[in-house]
């Protein structure tokens, strides 16, 4: 698979010496940099710029034909957010505050430094995406629909902020930075980090490694690859990780474990496109996109030294933050769905119903397992099932044992225990008639809100009859009422 052009759009070097452009190119092809267009002749610039899209533009000032002057101008007129670069050997401040206010990004004097003109270019280059990143966040927050829905059809939700998320994502996906997903086990950082390298269309492929229990010399062949003899047992060379996502990007899970000696490696990958084989002298070069989660805050670790500050720096451009599904209730129906169908399908069973309060019963436990552990007890559920409805036994079990309360019973109110979920006594739960009217409203809505809008569970949280609350909650929704949910 060919490697993907970096950057997308050339970089066009005009110069008229053909010294100075070999130069140049040398320079910027060990930079990482492979999509350069050089010219000599100042006269195909603007015919160029006509067809083609250029990503930064390097200028020499003085050229027959058209000078460098003159070509900034034009240039500043056609393609107004196209950053320019001269690079001349006329130092002199009239020329260098002409160009600046003409439009120019920088001004570097021949001759060159070749790490200084790297790094400038570079910056140059880093500026101009993070304002096409900003440009693209502002508009992914003024519209509500999301512009490639098909990258997330993996992700099971109804919940607002996981949308707000799939914004996020699509605005930040074409960017060449890192990505740091955040969240507890099992809340789908996987999953997101496929969907933004599918919004990515990068060519290359999406290649994932849990890198928890990695020591250095782990990391470092995994990743990086050996060349033959670089330790006992290497008969051969072998590529790493970093190879094979060429071109596509490379998701590190569990970075907060990694070693700080591993921490220098991906440092340099990160910031300088390049490593080294294992038992290898000769730097190579890397196009990958790295994308990293991690279950630990990293801040904490920055501070407690276990994790660098560059690194830290580095990774945190773009982080995105995962919700635990204790947070996103809406999303609990629609998941026990698609993990009834999918457990079903691979069981070639029937997909079973079930009784609406089995919803109800899982939205009042707090899932420290998340996603993964909703399709763990679904898949238990199914595995002892005979009837055509689901019973909802192994789920109350699974629950009691999780969080050391007694089983439910049938005596419980349909099928969850709403005083243990308000961590209220029974034999001293308030009663509605006993409340004023601003705690009544009160008491009608935390029991809405704990019973998922069951009114026949809330009416029994509250000690009065079902038609009782149905006439409030008439009555509070009405005209200067006060809504319950």
């Amino acid at each position: 698979m060919s490697a993907q052009p970096n950057p997308a759009s050339p970089i066009l070097v005009v110069d008229d010496e053909r010294s100075a452009l070999d130069g140049f190119e040398i320079a910027l092809a060990t930079a990482g940099y492979t999509n350069i267009v050089a010219m000599e002749d100042s006269r195909n610039v603007l015919p160029f710029l006509d067809e083609n899209k250029a990503e930064l533009i390097l200028l020499d000032l003085i050229m027959p034909h058209i000078s460098g002057g003159e070509l900034l101008v034009a240039i500043r007129r056609r393609a107004p957010e196209t950053p320019v670069i001269i690079v001349s050997a006329v130092n002199e401040i009239d020329s260098v505050v002409e160009c600046m206010r003409n439009g120019a990004t920088d001004y570097i004097l021949k001759p060159v430094e070749v790490e200084q003109f790297k790094s400038r270019v570079r910056k140059c280059l880093e500026f101009t995406e993070l304002e096409r990143e900003n440009a693209r966040l502002r508009a992914s927050l003024l519209q509500e629909s999301l512009r490639h829905p098909d990258a997330f059809d993996e992700i099971v939700t109804r919940s607002p902020r996981m949308c707000a998320i799939f914004r996020y994502c699509e605005a930040v996906a074409k960017s060449r930075k890192p990505i740091l997903i955040t969240g507890e086990t099992g809340t789908g950082k996987e999953l997101i980090a496929r969907a933004i390298h599918h919004l990515s269309n990068r060519k290359g492929n999406f290649v994932a490694v849990n890198i928890a229990a990695f020591d250095d010399a782990m990391f470092a062949d995994t990743l990086f690859g050996h060349v033959r003899g670089a330790f006992t047992g290497a008969d051969a060379a072998r590529p790493g990780l970093v190879e094979k996502a060429a071109g596509g990007t490379l998701f590190l899970d569990e970075i907060g474990d990694l070693p700080l000696i591993s921490q220098v490696k991906l440092l340099r990958l990160l910031q300088e496109q390049e490593y080294f084989p294992v038992g290898s002298d000769s730097m190579k070069k890397s196009d990958v996109r790295i994308l990293a989660s991690t279950l630990k805050d990293l801040n904490i670790l920055k501070a407690e030294h276990l994790f660098r500050e560059d690194l830290y720096y580095r990774l945190i451009t773009h982080t995105l933050c995962l919700p635990p599904l204790r947070e996103r209730p809406e999303d609990i129906k629609p998941l026990l769905d698609h993990f009834l169908s999918v457990e079903a399908r691979e069981l070639s069973m029937k997909v079973p119903t079930y009784h609406p309060e089995l919803v109800t019963l899982l939205r009042t436990y707090a899932f420290p397992g998340n996603i993964r552990e909703l399709r763990a007890m679904t898949a238990n559920a199914l595995t002892g099932h005979t009837s055509r409805m689901l019973s909802s036994e192994s789920f109350k079990a699974y629950i009691a044992a999780a969080t050391d309360a007694p089983v439910p019973t049938p005596e419980t109110v349909e099928g969850a225990d709403p005083f243990a979920s308000l961590r209220f006594d029974p034999d001293n739960m308030p009663r509605l008639k006993e409340a004023t009217n601003r705690v009544a409203a009160m008491l009608i809505e935390q029991a809405m809100e704990m019973s998922g809008g069951n009114q026949t569970v809330a009416s029994r949280i509250l000690g009065i009859s079902q038609q009782a609350l149905s006439l409030k909650l008439k009555k509070r929704s009405g005209p200067g009422g006060v809504h319950p949910g």
